[in-house]
């Protein structure tokens, strides 16, 4: 599998093996080009156990412990974050338990998501091969800022976009909202003819940040797991052809809901920053109902069997990858894309999917499957889903 270099594309783009390009569909968006971004601080897995028991001061064998355990789990072998030492030199409060430090972290999330949001953006922008005035559309996904003006409005004056630039903002949709992005560019860019739309995400655990408790042990699972990073992919229908190089065409999209489900993952903004609570029914919940889900996608291709298919899923984490894995009889190559982006990043929320992509284009480039699928869950439980088609 390809290696991606920590700012940009993948380093392999230019060297594709498969000659053979299969033609778009007239009037069906296409992702044109993918970047990606990362705050300058790497933490390898095997060293963040004692870095954050001592940023936060904690002299808890029993949580030191529990944290060790989770971080051999989760499969993560580096993850980028935005925190580092200045910044706790700089807000020591964040590391006290109790503290009301929501001022303190949207003062470090704020820049900090688009400084990420236009790094990505620019390395998509180089790749795309045209000037950032033809973008006529963005959509920001973010559920790390909160403010008025919104990071969409900053990232089209630091890319220098036109003033009538379309934008859409998608806030705190949590880990599904980089294929809800792809959705609603999906329908931007076949609704209106010669668009082309900057998908834009980018995420911190900056919000989240605080000492770990024994009555809050998701804490624990999300240092173990969440890390910081941005993605970008410009979409558009009918590229121009000797001047675009479409990869991936968005064939058809389906958004669900589980009722009554809302309390599995749930996120609540206090004083202190952005709380989380995640159920640890939330992997079977998606076992029980992804396969009807997945059926409804399939049934507008060809395909009938899902080995037939190639598979970019967002990897919530190893258990989530596991049951669908298990529950769909999936050969264990399928979904190596997704294990991989989990291994190198962590879970980067609603970024995360776009890495799975971009590692997926280079499987791709040798005559792989014509048909997959594009999946990610979150908050709700909501499912998110997109028909895709290898160009």
């Amino acid at each position: 599998m390809p290696q991606g270099d920590s700012n940009g594309s993948s380093t392999q783009h230019a060297a594709p093996t498969n000659t053979t390009r299969r033609v778009p569909t007239p009037g069906k968006a296409t992702i044109l080009a993918i970047g990606k971004a990362f705050p300058s601080q790497i933490i390898p897995q095997e060293c963040l156990v004692e870095g954050y028991i001592r940023d936060t001061k904690c002299v808890d064998a029993y949580i030191k412990e529990k944290l060790e355990r989770l971080c051999k789990n989760t499969t993560v072998k580096t993850r980028y974050t935005v925190m580092s030492k200045e910044i706790l030199d700089k807000y020591p409060e964040l590391a006290t338990e109790g503290s009301p430090t929501i001022k303190q972290k949207l003062e470090i999330a704020n820049p900090a998501v688009v400084e990420m949001a236009t790094k990505a953006s620019l390395c998509c922008i180089k790749e795309w091969g045209r000037p950032a005035q033809d973008i006529t559309h963005i959509v920001y996904v973010s559920s790390s800022e909160i403010r008025l003006p919104g990071g969409d409005l900053y990232l089209a004056n630091e890319l220098g976009l036109r003033s009538d630039v379309g934008r859409v903002m998608l806030y705190f949709l949590g880990c599904y909202g980089g294929v809800t992005g792809l959705r609603v560019a999906k329908d931007i860019a076949e609704n209106n003819p010669g668009s082309r739309v900057l998908v834009t995400t980018s995420e911190t655990t900056i919000l989240g940040f605080r000492p770990p408790n024994k009555a809050r042990p998701y804490d624990l699972v999300g240092a173990a797991l969440f890390g910081d990073g941005a993605a970008a992919v410009i979409v558009g229908a009918n590229p121009v052809v000797g001047q675009e190089s479409p990869f991936m065409e968005l064939s058809y999209a389906v958004q669900k809901f589980l009722p009554d489900t809302h309390n599995v993952i749930d996120g609540r903004l206090s004083e202190e920053g952005i709380n989380f609570k995640l159920g640890r029914d939330l992997p079977q919940k998606i076992e029980d109902n992804i396969e009807d889900f997945c059926r409804k996608l399939m049934a507008k291709s060809s395909v009938k069997e899902f080995n037939d298919l190639f598979w970019a899923v967002h990897p919530g984490g190893p258990a989530i990858l596991n049951k669908l894995e298990s529950s769909l009889k999936l050969s264990t190559d399928k979904l190596e894309c997704s294990r991989k982006a989990l291994m190198d990043y962590g879970n980067v929320s609603s970024n995360t999917i776009f890495y799975v992509m971009e590692y997926m284009r280079e499987y791709l480039k040798d005559d792989g499957e014509e048909w997959g699928l594009g999946l990610a869950f979150g908050p709700g439980i909501t499912f998110e889903g997109i028909l895709l088609r290898s160009l």
